[in-house]
């Protein structure tokens, strides 16, 4: 009769462990997107001018976009340290760790001077920081991942892993948001003179906050039976290459259709929508909060669909989807009405979320649990390399070269093909849910009490 109370205080602890995870990995990633999203947003709109000084406006954006391209290069290097000290010392540590790289690196983008003040200094030191942005989120991205998802049921590894994928929409939520009512208050001169650092500067609070929510947090039960267990790995990225390279090779590929996806859609379609369109910077930033707006509710959704579902044969769908979808958007567009344009931003956003949602737990559940941090990292970061870190470029050169949206069109195609093929090589989650239950499941009081010999 005493046990009762105690199993049901048990039970209570582990839920509210559960959702603390659950928020704690989707306020710190959306914290630190936030950051991405600012700079994003900033390269698209002033930073060519500020610190790429062009009398050819394209050439600057293509300039600032370089820099942008630089964030998903250096994410490997995120992914590699990282990922390694994730899976050997602890998924809490390292995630306290990223957040405050990225958290200081941009708020000193938000101090750094223009060209016009120090000249090629200017540049240098926005790629520095931008490169120690990218590093910061390479580390991040596996960590939040495990953090929800290994806390909650594996059965419903969709729904606990998809608060990582919250962050993206929820941060670019946030930064548009900021810079959108920085640009209705401020003059145009006041915008680019020092309202974009405002945003910039913000960051010192938030990382502050996510701070909090993650001291609090303990390690997750699955790393914790690894730890019991001492099956930790000694060199993780040795074997993920060596022993999974089909898991990392299909996770790597289901990345590279939903990053030039996301990066068309919430990126270049700003400037697409100024300098093609003609329209206003604050209606091509309100298109995108909107569709932003829908993805922090759809994404969650579409994790918890790809539950109850077939998560392959979900993502398989929405693949093709995103390749079909930017030969009806590009057309509806045209016109330069505002309407077309939000609507097709936000059913692109809608596509991703049917994407992005399950793709924390497909990328995740293809590596052993040892090996999780480091492979999901991998796959994260070398992705973004081929996937996010060129689209922008690659959107801007397209358009400048061939002056159609049909060229732009096709590359987003052939990138969801790519991923077609990646969940075509990918395994199913059963395998991995039954690792986790066999880590994760409460022990019974002997067990636990029981000195652990192995």
């Amino acid at each position: 009769m005493h046990d009762t109370p105690k199993s049901d205080a048990g039970a209570a602890e582990r839920r509210s462990g559960v959702r603390r995870a659950f928020v704690a990995s989707l306020t710190g990633t959306a914290l630190e997107w936030y950051d991405f999203a600012v700079y994003s947003a900033a390269a698209a709109l002033v930073f060519g001018d500020l610190f790429f000084p062009s009398e050819d406006p394209l050439t600057g954006t293509l300039l600032a976009f370089s820099t942008y391209a630089v964030g998903y290069v250096s994410r490997p290097i995120g992914g590699f340290v990282f990922g390694r000290l994730g899976d050997v010392i602890g998924r809490k540590k390292v995630l306290i760790a990223t957040l405050v790289l990225i958290g200081v690196a941009t708020f000193l983008i938000g101090l750094l001077p223009a060209y016009g003040t120090i000249g090629v200094a200017a540049p240098i030191a926005l790629v520095v920081l931008r490169f120690a942005q990218g590093v910061g989120v390479g580390g991040e991205w596996g960590g939040a991942v495990l953090l929800s998802s290994e806390f909650g049921d594996p059965r419903r590894r969709g729904f606990y892993a998809s608060a990582a994928q919250v962050g993206p929409p929820a941060g670019n939520l946030l930064a548009n948001g900021v810079l959108a009512a920085l640009g209705a208050l401020l003059t145009e001169a006041q915008f680019e003179s020092w309202g974009w650092r405002v945003a910039f500067m913000l960051s010192g609070v938030l990382v502050g906050f996510g701070l909090w929510i993650r001291a609090r947090l303990e390690e997750t039960p699955v790393f914790k039976a690894m730890e019991a267990e001492q099956t930790r790995p000694q060199a993780p990225i040795r074997e993920v290459f060596t022993t999974q390279p089909r898991a990392l090779t299909a996770a790597i590929l289901c990345r590279v259709g939903p990053d030039v996806l996301y990066a068309m859609f919430t990126v270049f379609v700003l400037t697409y929508a100024t300098q093609e369109l003609g329209m206003s910077r604050g209606s091509a930033l309100a298109a995108v909060l909107i569709g932003s707006s829908v993805q922090v509710f759809l994404m969650p959704l579409a994790g918890a669909l790809s539950d109850r579902v077939n998560r392959r044969l979900l993502y398989g769908i929405s693949a093709v989807a995103a390749a079909v979808w930017p030969f009806v958007f590009f057309p509806m567009a045209a016109g330069g009405s505002w309407l077309p344009l939000a609507a097709g931003v936000l059913v692109a956003l809608v596509i991703h979320c049917c994407l992005y949602g399950p793709q924390a737990a497909f990328i995740a559940e293809q590596f052993s649990p040892r090996l999780r941090y480091t492979g999901s990292s991998l796959a994260y970061t070398l992705a973004g390399i081929i996937g996010g870190a060129i689209a922008p470029l690659l959107f801007t050169t397209l358009l400048s070269a061939y002056g159609s949206s049909v060229p732009l069109a096709l590359y987003i195609a052939l990138a969801s093909a790519v991923s077609l093929v990646g969940v075509l090589l990918g395994r199913g989650p059963d395998a991995a849910v039954d690792e986790d239950v066999r880590l994760a499941a409460p022990k019974t009081r002997a067990a636990a009490d029981a000195p652990l010999s192995r």
